[in-house]
């Protein structure tokens, strides 16, 4: 292939991965067969494709949405329940359509590769962290802890390379944005940790009757 031909199909390749899948309707029928991003992205994992993220921007860090990461404290007696509790919590990584970046994996290591030679340090694709903490729960309510963690987004655009051509052409390009979790402190951002609770609710009070733990404070799993 001359270089004209292979500067043609790049320049196509990036029009169609620009588009997005939507652009596959809208060329002729002799055309018409254009991988998905699902599709490079899973030659990207499985080595078919030799794939790399370049350019990529990191975004500022922010702190994501608190979530649930303890047993809920149910008090059913007439006053304070305290106990101890424990707690754990695994963030991962999405990309831009919501599709899991796995620990470990091929695709999270071309991130890592990427980040740590743009900014000389390493990029994580999850975080895991647990602990315990006393818990003090009023009559006649619920409590449970919360955790949010710091997260943070790279945005690049991903070069799919194959041997041989597929899909008619030799490279693939798609922008991409992936969502992750960030060390603590990145950008004067810190994790959060808190105990929440609200009032046992009406069917909830039933169970408080019913239960044989009826007039103490009992721990419902998650």
């Amino acid at each position: 292939m001359n270089s004209a031909m292979r500067h043609g199909g790049r320049l196509l390749a990036m029009t169609v991965a620009a588009c997005g899948i939507a652009a596959a309707t809208t060329l002729p029928a002799a055309a018409e067969e254009q991988p998905t991003r699902e599709q490079l992205m899973a030659d990207c994992g499985s080595g078919e494709g030799k794939c790399t993220f370049n350019s990529p921007k990191l975004g500022d860090a922010y702190l994501g949405e608190f979530r649930q990461v303890s047993d809920s404290l149910f008090n059913c007696s007439t006053s304070d329940a305290t106990q101890s509790m424990t707690w754990n919590d695994t963030v991962g990584s999405t990309d831009s359509v919501g599709v899991s970046v796995t620990a470990g994996g091929k695709i999270a290591g071309i991130v890592d590769l990427s980040v740590t030679a743009s900014y000389s340090h390493s990029w994580s694709s999850t975080h895991s962290e647990s602990s315990s903490l006393n818990m003090t729960v009023k009559p006649g309510e619920v409590g449970w802890i919360s955790r949010a963690q710091v997260m943070q987004q790279v945005s690049g655009t991903w070069q799919t390379h194959y041997d041989s051509p597929k899909w008619d052409h030799y490279y693939w390009f798609f922008e991409d944005t992936i969502t992750g979790p960030a060390k603590n402190g990145t950008d004067g951002t810190s994790n959060a940790v808190v105990v929440k609770s609200r009032k046992i609710t009406a069917q909830e009070k039933k169970s408080c009757a019913a239960d044989a733990h009826t007039g103490r404070a009992f721990v419902q799993q998650r």
